[in-house]
């Protein structure tokens, strides 16, 4: 999360768990990493589609950008994005522009 913080955005977690999982995560990550990120439920997958990152009835591992606007400028699907951090910044920070 630091790797991205000269940049203008707002981050957030996007998935179908409810709040309550998403608050043993949330605090999960928190624990190992001293921080962790807000997140979004979206049971329904209604944003989670909108962003194309729908799979079935779950979502794509990924990333992606939505405009101040509400649009959704740009989309990456990818399992591997953690494991591929250096590459997946720079992959943010060309699309944010």
């Amino acid at each position: 999360m630091d790797l991205l913080t000269d940049l203008d955005v707002d981050m957030y977690v996007i998935s179908k768990d409810s709040p309550e999982e998403q608050l043993q995560l949330y605090k999960a990550l928190n624990d190992e990493f001293g921080q962790s990120l807000p997140f979004i439920s979206d049971p329904e997958l209604e944003l989670i589609d909108a962003m194309d990152m729908k799979n079935g009835d779950a979502a794509y591992r990924g990333y992606g950008i939505i405009d101040s606007e509400g649009n959704v400028t740009f989309t990456e699907k990818n399992d591997h994005w953690g494991e591929q951090i250096e590459d997946t910044v720079e992959d943010i920070k060309e699309n944010v522009n």
